[in-house]
């Protein structure tokens, strides 16, 4: 058996043990009650059947118990259109094939190592990630838009013109926009324009296709904030959603410190990612902005922090550390565990003192967890690798 063939055997081994291992998952969710199962898949594919119907997008809500409207951009409408043309069981599997594609980019790209059963290890732990393992119940796109910004930023060659995959990722969802920031920050002038141009293209595309719903999104459905679901639920791990569950006594209080935490929290982060980009430590900056995308949305629901899966990868680095690798062990568990939830239950047992504060704090713990993942990689990554270089 020769070497290359030696490595083929190889890969598909770790596909196989992927598979297997990622199919309790995906036989769990894929199985579930039909009104329960890929709950957003379902609006993304009622997104396409509307325009293949003729029908208004924004005003439909997929039906009972759900009722869910549909919240994206029009350019996503019309990119679901091949879903609706599926059968539902069929679109069901596509899209679940896909969250594993794009998982399996961003682990390529955002670990350095990558032998088969490295990445095959790498993979089944990524998989099991309360914020992975929620694309797969919900049918959700975030770890392709994680996957789409990577790449992006950090192929050496690409084959496309770099920022458009950025671009693409911001007219799909708005919160990828935080990488504009990001390359005009970094002044990497060429990929800022292509990202605009890219997407700005697939923003006014849908004025000549769908001009009524493009005109209904940009003008009436992006301003309602409630379209998006109830913003205080435990889910919304936002720093906007770790406010709304204080219940300020005066909503100009609550906004007002909103308003003061996003100036902070982003100079913070923004500045920690463009050093990172000029220490050329591009994982890190991708992973920081990532999280700003998180943090300073007003609503960021569990399933947005894919961005842990790149987070883990700029902690990990080039694996000759051990401090680092407990460390990203320890994010991954935390990860791993339905923290929030937890916060929940606290709160539910009543007890004096104990179950309103530190009930609140455990329900926020993703979000402040996020906070502390900020700090890691903008503060304490940067000494521990200077520790390392001196």
């Amino acid at each position: 058996m020769t070497r290359g063939n030696v490595r083929w055997w190889s890969w598909g081994v770790a596909a196989l043990v992927i598979a297997l291992a990622a199919w309790p998952l995906v036989h769990e969710w894929l199985t579930n009650a039909g009104d329960q199962r890929l709950v957003d898949l379902d609006v993304y594919r009622t997104g396409g059947q509307m325009i293949l119907d003729g029908r208004p997008v924004y005003d439909f809500v997929t039906p009972a118990p759900q009722l869910l409207p549909f919240t994206y951009p029009p350019i996503a409408a019309l990119l679901a259109v091949p879903l609706a043309m599926m059968s539902w069981d069929t679109a069901q599997w596509v899209w679940t094939a896909g969250i594993f594609v794009a998982l399996g980019v961003t682990v390529w790209f955002a670990f350095t190592r990558r032998g088969p059963w490295v990445f095959a290890f790498l993979m089944v732990a990524c998989t099991y990630l309360m914020p992975i393992r929620d694309q797969v119940r919900f049918g959700q796109v975030d770890i392709m838009l994680v996957a789409l910004c990577l790449a992006d930023c950090a192929a050496k060659r690409p084959w496309w013109p770099r920022g458009f995959l950025i671009g693409l990722a911001t007219a799909v969802k708005l919160t990828p926009g935080v990488f504009l920031i990001y390359l005009l920050i970094t002044r990497q002038w060429k990929t800022f324009w292509m990202a605009c141009f890219g997407a700005g293209l697939l923003t006014l595309l849908p004025f000549v296709v769908i001009p009524k719903d493009a005109a209904e999104f940009w003008f009436s459905a992006l301003l309602d904030p409630e379209r998006l679901g109830a913003n205080a639920a435990t889910t919304n791990q936002s720093l906007r959603g770790m406010l709304i569950r204080l219940y300020l006594p005066w909503p100009w209080l609550e906004t007002l410190l909103w308003l003061v935490l996003v100036a902070v929290v982003g100079w913070y982060g923004f500045r920690w990612a463009r050093r990172a980009y000029l220490d050329g430590e591009v994982v890190t900056a991708v992973a920081l902005v990532g999280l700003m995308a998180v943090l300073l949305s007003p609503v960021a629901w569990i399933h947005h922090l894919a961005w842990v899966v790149v987070v883990l990868g700029a902690l990990v680095g080039p694996w000759s550390d051990p401090v680092r690798l407990r460390v990203a062990a320890g994010v991954w568990l935390f990860y791993v565990l339905p923290v929030p939830w937890w916060g929940v239950t606290i709160k539910s047992w009543e007890i004096p003192v104990l179950s309103p504060v530190l009930g609140k704090i455990v329900q926020n713990g993703y979000g402040l967890g996020a906070l502390v993942l900020v700090w890691l990689l903008g503060s304490w990554l940067r000494k521990r690798r200077k520790i390392l270089t001196d």
